[in-house]
Order: C-alpha cells, then sequence, then structure tokens
C-alpha cells in the first residue's frame, strides 16, 4: 500500500466514523423529542450506562441499562427539553477507539436544553455485527443562557479602568473589590489551594462574588509548608488549574514550592477576591434570610463577620490530623510529631527515626530521612497497595497522553459513571501488576503486606473511598527490599517506651524520632467543629463512595442548603469546579433550588 492508498483508507475511516456518529445523533434526537421510550431503547445495547452531569438532571447521575436509561431520559425529557445534538467542527472529530477493550467510535457531542448548552460523549459498537450502537453517552452541562463564562469573544471589555483619566485605574478597583467594605460576598471559599483556586476562577467568570480565605500567611502556603522534598506524584500535563496552562517548560513532576508560587500567580491574574491569615472559625445559617453567618478571624486576632448564601469547603480530602492513641507513646523519650508537622531530615543525621504508616507520605518522609542519614524504619499497621509513579501510575493519565485541547480531555474524564470506572481501574491494576512484578516481591521478600485494593480496584478506589492506604512510590521501596529501610509490622509491638518501641518479644527498637503518618480525620469532622453536630449529621458522610457509585457530596448540592465541597487533585478540581459553579450561578439566579 503506497502513501495515497494509505490516506484514502484513513479518510475512510475517518468518514466512517463521522457518518455513523452523526447518524446515531440524528436518531436519538428523534426518539428523544419524541419522548419515544422504545425508540430511545433501541439505539443501546443492552449493557449500557450512562453518566448526566447537571444537563438532564441538575445532579451527578449514572444509570445503568438500555431501559432504565431510555425510561429517564425520556422522563426528564419534558422539562430538559434537549435538541440540536451535533458534531461540532471545533472539537476533536469522531475517531475510532478501544475503551475498556471494546473496539468504538467515541464522539464528542453538543447540544441545547431550556437552561443552557450541553457537551457529551458517545461511544459506539457494532451489535452483532449489525447496526452501531451506543454502550456509553454521557451529557454534561457547560453553560447557561444569558450567562456564560466570560472568557474568549466573551471577555470583559475593561472599559471601567482602561483609560480612566482623573479616575479608578484596575489596580484601584482590585483593592476596593478586596475589602468588601460596602457588600457581602454571594460565595465564601474556605481555603486557597487547587479546590478553592479552582471554584473561585469558575465562579469569578460567572459573575458570581466570592471571597476566599486562607489561614495561611500567603496563597500556596498549604503546599509551601509541605515536607522539603515533596513533588507531585502525577504529571505535569494533567494538572493544570481552569483557563491557565502551565507553561511547557515546567518539569514533569511539580516541586511543591513551585506549585505554591503558581497559586498565588494565578489567584492574582485570574482577580480572586482572597484575605489570607484569615480562619473560617464558624458559620450558622438563618433559615429566614437563607444566609450564613460566617466569623473570620484574622492573624492579629481581630474578627470579621460575613454574611454569604454559600460556603465552599475548599480544605482538601482531610482536615485534621488523626492523632492515634498508642500504648506508652507519651513515655517516649524523643519528639512525636505527625506527618503534617514534618518539614526535614536535616539535623536528625545519625539519628533513629520510626515511621508509623506505609503509605505515601510515610514512604516520602522515609526517603528524606534516610537520604540525611538517619536510619529509618516503617511500622506497617495494615496491607498498602504500592504502585511505581512511573511508568504505572502513569496508566492512569492516559486519556491525557492521547492529544487534542485539555477541554476535549476533560469531557471524556466527566463521562466515565462508576460501574466502568470500577472496569477500568481492574484492568489498569492487572497492567501495574506487571509492570511493578519486581517491586512488589522485593517488597513481599522483606514482609511487607501488599494488596491491590478490596475488589482489585488498585489505590485509586482507595483514595475516593478513604483518601490513603496506598503508596505511589518513589524510591523507598527498593530501599526497603535491600534493607537500607528497615520495617516492622505493628502487631510485633507491645506498646511505646521511652526508647523506642518495645515488641512482645521484650527488645526494643530504638529510637530519637517517631513520626506519625497516620492520615487525617474525613472533613465531616471539620463540619462538625465549624457548623456544629446538628449541621454534620445533616449533611452526612464527605468524600468516600455513596450508594449510586459517586463520591459523596462533592461538587453538588448537599442536603444543607449553601453548603458545598470541593476536593481531590488538581485535575479533579479543575473538571469539577466547572459544574459546582454552574449550580451555585443557577441558584443565584433563581433557575436551582435546594435538595
Amino acid at each position: 500500500m503506497d502513501g495515497s492508498d494509505q490516506s484514502w483508507s484513513e479518510f475512510q475511516r475517518a468518514e466512517h466514523a463521522r457518518r455513523s456518529a452523526a447518524d446515531w445523533l440524528g436518531a436519538f434526537e428523534a426518539a428523544l423529542a419524541a419522548r419515544d421510550v422504545a425508540g430511545i431503547a433501541a439505539l443501546f445495547h443492552a449493557d449500557s450506562h450512562w453518566r448526566d452531569v447537571l444537563a438532564f438532571t441538575w445532579h451527578m447521575t449514572p444509570v445503568a441499562g438500555r431501559d432504565a436509561i431510555a425510561d429517564r431520559l425520556a422522563a426528564d425529557q419534558a422539562r430538559t427539553l434537549a435538541r440540536g445534538f451535533h458534531l461540532p467542527p471545533d472539537r476533536k472529530p469522531p475517531r475510532r477507539v478501544k475503551r475498556l477493550g471494546i473496539d468504538s467510535i467515541e464522539a464528542i457531542f453538543e447540544f441545547t436544553t431550556a437552561e443552557g448548552r450541553g457537551a457529551g460523549i458517545i461511544r459506539l459498537a457494532a451489535e452483532d455485527g449489525g447496526a452501531m450502537k451506543a454502550w456509553l453517552i454521557s451529557t454534561t452541562l457547560q453553560s447557561l443562557h444569558g450567562h456564560e463564562e466570560r472568557i474568549g469573544a466573551n471577555r470583559p471589555t475593561g472599559a471601567a479602568y482602561s483609560r480612566n483619566f482623573g479616575g479608578d485605574n484596575w489596580a484601584d478597583m482590585r483593592r476596593r473589590a478586596q475589602a468588601y467594605e460596602d457588600r457581602e460576598p454571594a460565595v465564601l471559599v474556605i481555603g486557597a489551594a487547587q479546590a478553592g483556586l479552582s471554584a473561585a476562577a469558575r465562579l469569578n467568570q460567572l459573575g458570581v462574588d466570592t471571597l476566599v480565605v486562607e489561614k495561611w500567611p500567603r496563597i500556596g502556603d498549604s503546599w509551601r509548608r509541605r515536607y522539603h522534598s515533596l513533588a507531585l506524584h502525577n504529571s505535569v500535563h494533567i494538572n493544570h488549574l481552569p483557563y491557565m496552562e502551565f507553561p511547557p517548560t515546567w518539569p514533569t513532576y511539580i516541586p511543591k514550592d513551585m506549585l505554591g508560587n503558581w497559586f498565588e500567580f494565578y489567584a492574582d491574574a485570574m482577580e480572586i477576591n482572597c484575605w489570607t491569615d484569615t480562619e473560617f472559625v464558624e458559620g450558622t445559617w438563618d433559615e429566614a434570610t437563607k444566609r450564613w453567618t460566617a466569623r473570620l478571624r484574622r492573624g492579629d486576632g481581630t474578627e470579621r463577620i460575613v454574611r454569604p448564601r454559600h460556603l465552599v469547603f475548599a480544605n482538601g480530602v482531610s482536615s485534621y490530623p488523626m492523632m492515634p492513641d498508642l500504648p506508652g507513646l507519651d513515655e517516649f523519650g524523643g519528639e512525636v510529631i505527625h506527618s503534617e508537622g514534618f518539614d526535614s531530615g536535616a539535623g536528625w543525621e545519625g539519628k533513629r527515626a520510626l515511621i508509623l504508616g506505609t503509605g505515601s507520605s510515610a514512604n516520602d518522609i522515609a526517603l528524606d530521612l534516610h537520604s540525611h542519614g538517619v536510619h529509618t524504619t516503617l511500622i506497617q499497621r495494615g496491607s498498602t497497595t504500592v504502585v511505581s509513579i512511573n511508568p504505572s501510575a502513569r496508566l492512569n493519565e492516559a486519556i491525557f497522553d492521547e492529544g487534542g485541547p485539555l477541554e476535549d480531555r476533560d469531557l471524556i474524564v466527566a463521562s466515565a459513571p462508576p460501574p466502568l470506572i470500577i472496569k477500568g481501574y481492574k484492568a489498569v491494576v492487572q497492567r501495574m501488576l506487571q509492570l511493578d512484578r519486581e517491586l512488589i516481591e522485593g517488597l513481599k521478600r522483606v514482609g511487607f503486606k501488599h494488596d491491590i485494593g478490596e475488589d482489585e480496584t488498585g489505590h485509586q478506589m482507595k483514595y475516593f473511598r478513604r483518601g490513603g492506604g496506598y503508596n505511589l512510590d518513589a524510591g523507598s521501596s527498593a530501599l526497603l527490599a535491600n534493607g537500607e529501610l528497615g520495617l516492622l509490622q505493628f502487631d510485633r509491638i507491645e506498646r511505646f517506651c521511652a526508647d523506642g518501641a518495645l515488641l512482645k518479644d521484650g527488645s526494643t527498637v530504638p529510637a530519637d524520632l517517631i513520626v506519625l503518618a497516620t492520615g487525617y480525620y474525613p472533613q465531616q469532622e471539620l463540619v462538625r467543629r465549624a457548623l456544629g453536630e446538628a449541621m454534620a449529621e445533616r449533611i452526612g458522610p464527605v468524600w468516600g463512595i455513596g450508594p449510586d457509585g459517586e463520591l459523596n457530596n462533592m461538587f453538588k448540592r448537599t442536603p444543607q442548603q449553601g453548603v458545598w465541597f470541593i476536593a481531590g487533585g488538581l485535575a479533579q478540581c479543575r473538571i469539577n469546579s466547572k459544574y459546582l459553579a454552574l449550580q451555585i450561578k443557577a441558584m443565584e439566579l433563581g433557575r436551582l433550588g435546594p435538595l
């Protein structure tokens, strides 16, 4: 086959993919407009999945099975009035892909509803060699009619301050905006790391007045203050914030201080109103006015009351450090610190350290201590999932390696319903086990307890379910395997003592330092302390997997009006901040009510 034949064949495949997707969308729109349940069902495989993000259900809604999808789509169409399904010319064109082992045509489509503009993904596969039918569809709300993001062609003119001789310039207006001397914010965001900044940036572009408070003196300090050697465990190309991608010169794995400085720059560039050195102390809800009374405490001890309609908790998956009650620990003669307070192994050269825990933080701290000449032993309490950062962990970034606009790749990620996420992780874990075989065997030889998750979904589902229990390995596993780092099983310890850990056989493992890498209380504890027991009970679990397979109370309306949560890595916050902001804007407009 010469080059022209190959080009013609590629054109034919691309044209077939385009025509198949266009024909399916045309048939789908006709059946949907007629609310024809049987007609909709005929377009799907029996084993099919739909994930809606706000477009039809104003919620994050997974639906499984052809008949259930058809019933729900037909019922919701009466309110949604979805129409105009088409293949947009400015987005990634339909193409042949293999997803979860299924040869498919994958296409991005757009549509409109009574409320706004939507976009989604379809994946089509032939049924018994016949018609192309969908085994996946996603529908996501992208914007509200008349209230589109102020970006691109819709950007502000700047006329209010450009060449305003004799009047306020941009800097003057920014100072006034941030002072909140003459108004209340509509939204109070608590935390100015990736979650809070993503949410505030999105809300700003929708015209929702938003104030962010950060307890540390500078934006980015929540990263700068972490241990000295920390860098992100996933790669730069998935970790951008909304509207502003990292420079192409940046390293694959971003150091913590570099990231902290970017956050500070980002907040300024995105005109985010942020009060640093300001802690959210408590909030009370006024049912009559539908507002919060939020008490904020500045670093100098002064306080300010603000009355927003919405509180967005953006403090991270974890809140307060969990300090276990360990027998004899109060008798230990050395220093005890939680991993949150660890900075560097400098100053501990030649000493001995015990680290309680075998997750990512524990292992990174062990590496840091070891590099400073500290005799370091990890204490393992329970079985741990271990995955090499590269190449294994990179497998979960495959979508972002495929190229194309970040917006399109984010849409593909947002399309995945829980059952397919589980199936995908199971497949990836098997490949990880092959890539990490020598690493895992080396750990097992020294008695390390290793697992791949309760349902063989590996570290990713552990993260979503419990926020820990895994190590993204940066090199500590090889040191454990060859004995350069010590390993002690917790069940061998009788108690801690003045000199270290007293074992059940009567011997002592000496230590000068004990680091408790024991994790954090879940976000519900933060709610309990800030909003009270009754409010925490009303809202329920935050993070973790709910009965529908989605994250509990994350990125969506909660049982308490005006309380929102956003957390996770940079990609997760970038993607879901769009949907959180759209819901808040819709509530501000009166288009969406509380749960």
